[in-house]
């Protein structure tokens, strides 16, 4: 059975976000926990933050009961819309500051 758990308009760019979903893939979920625990990036706390809504999903609306059997079998960081910004530079110009987001769409499969 698959779950599956979204977080949309992150703040964070997806290049920063699949640097850490690049370490979970494929991991069961306690293994997850630990490295996300462990890892010094901001995204790593919005992931585990989705990782838990994920096991959430699998208890209440699937009724799994085996959380630990359970295994990330996708996770990706698709591009967000980017907010727009300039910045004042030096003699009345500007410069664009592009503020990227991201969706986060993780899937645990059970075994």
């Amino acid at each position: 059975m698959q779950v599956k758990a979204k977080a949309r308009f992150i703040h964070t760019s997806p290049r920063k976000a699949r640097q850490v979903l690049d370490l979970i893939r494929g991991k069961k979920v306690e293994a997850a926990f630990s490295i996300l625990s462990l890892t010094h990036k901001s995204a790593a706390r919005k992931v585990e933050k989705l990782l838990k809504s994920a096991l959430s999903n699998a208890e209440n609306v699937h009724h799994i009961r085996g959380i630990d059997s359970l295994t990330i079998s996708l996770a990706k960081a698709d591009q967000g819309p980017t907010l727009k910004r300039f910045m004042p530079r030096a003699r009345g110009r500007a410069t664009p500051i592009r503020k990227r987001t991201s969706h986060i769409t993780l899937i645990l499969q059970g075994e």
